[in-house]
């Protein structure tokens, strides 16, 4: 083994000594760009909480931001490289797939549930109608390997990604280490959806007294019914208190969805779904989590007459044996007056976001 180590040695100190016209040139060698990219601040709304995302663990810069921004129309995410987490979540509807029932995927394939609204995320302490991802980065994993919505691997997506002209240099210029890697490529996802917020609408102006702006007296009707009648589960400034509830809503024979059940396992989450926030709700038509409504005079009168009993339903839907919310015609027309001033049609078609 010594001598085979002197033999190598001796062949390389020789080749070496031996071939100087091919002596490394240092002076030639580019020196590697310093890391310095420009940090993006999030700016949190005066009427708004905390944010539940730790910025410290991904903090947002101009340059994570476009990856992720081009990652989200990004076609080379799903098998057949057409469906991109941009064609389920449309901007102008508050990023939902504007009047699908349900999520469409690879080759026409249809999911079991409504592509629920992309905003407020960095307020948001889990994701999805049952909470499967319970962080903001491990969110897209949920679609992209879905075998009905992008139908996936990570290990296609990234050699895809590296294997593009433009990628390398953008995840170079977003991350320090410049890998293209899931974790790096599920954080740019989620420094472009932490932007994403939704706070500038009529009501926002209204309650942080800005331009004159006040609500109308129907309006200002409608927001004392919600206030009674609706916030104990569509609660704070993102109307939703982020719970699972059974809203008595009877099992649609086709998908017999349990809800978050599916992902604790236990009997008592049977039917129960997340809160959704009601920001934007003008826009993010059809509602529930399967998108069997398609008007929110529908919701208002399920709520009235329509809801269906069972053992998981939540208690303040039923009280004193009597289940629902009774409304009249004019208490709707109000409710739904109050809904509409929580439009904010500034993010809506903040061209930040904006595709193209």
């Amino acid at each position: 083994m010594r001598i085979a180590f002197v033999m190598i040695s001796y062949i390389v100190l020789f080749s070496c000594s031996n071939d100087t016209e091919k002596e490394t040139n240092y002076e030639d060698i580019p020196e590697k760009k310093a890391f310095n990219p420009t940090p993006l601040k999030i700016e949190i709304p005066e009427n708004f909480a905390k944010l539940t995302y730790d910025l410290a663990l991904n903090p947002p810069t101009q340059e994570g931001f476009a990856l992720g921004k081009r990652l989200f129309y990004e076609g080379k995410l799903s098998s057949t490289g057409v469906i991109s987490c941009g064609e389920c979540h449309r901007q102008e509807f508050s990023f939902t797939h504007h009047k699908h029932i349900v999520s469409h995927g690879v080759n026409g394939l249809l999911g079991t549930r409504n592509s629920p609204p992309i905003q407020n995320m960095a307020f948001i302490q889990a994701f999805n109608w049952d909470g499967a991802a319970n962080h903001l980065d491990m969110q897209p994993i949920i679609p992209i390997t879905s075998e009905v919505e992008m139908n996936e691997t990570f290990t296609s997506v990234l050699k895809k990604l590296s294997e593009d002209e433009d990628y390398p240099s953008l995840f170079e210029a977003a991350f320090e280490n410049g890998k293209i890697d899931s974790e790096n490529m599920l954080k740019a996802l989620s420094q472009f959806m932490l932007t994403m917020i939704s706070a500038d609408s009529k009501y926002d102006k209204s309650i942080r007294n800005e331009g004159g702006i006040s609500l109308t007296k129907e309006e200002e009707m409608g927001q004392v019914l919600f206030e009674s009648k609706c916030a104990s589960c569509h609660a704070g400034m993102l109307f939703t208190d982020q719970s699972y509830r059974n809203n008595g809503l009877p099992l649609h024979p086709e998908y017999n969805d349990m809800g978050r059940q599916l992902v604790s396992g236990l009997e008592a989450d049977a039917r129960k779904f997340r809160v959704p926030s009601l920001r934007n709700i003008e826009l993010t038509l059809p509602y529930m989590h399967d998108g069997r409504f398609k008007t929110l005079k529908d919701v208002l009168d399920f709520y009235d007459s329509g809801m269906e009993n069972s053992n998981t339903l939540d208690p303040s839907l039923n009280k004193d044996g009597k289940i629902g919310i009774p409304l009249t015609p004019t208490e709707k027309e109000q409710l739904i007056a109050f809904l509409k001033t929580l439009t904010d049609t500034n993010f809506t078609f903040d061209k930040r976001f904006a595709e193209f």
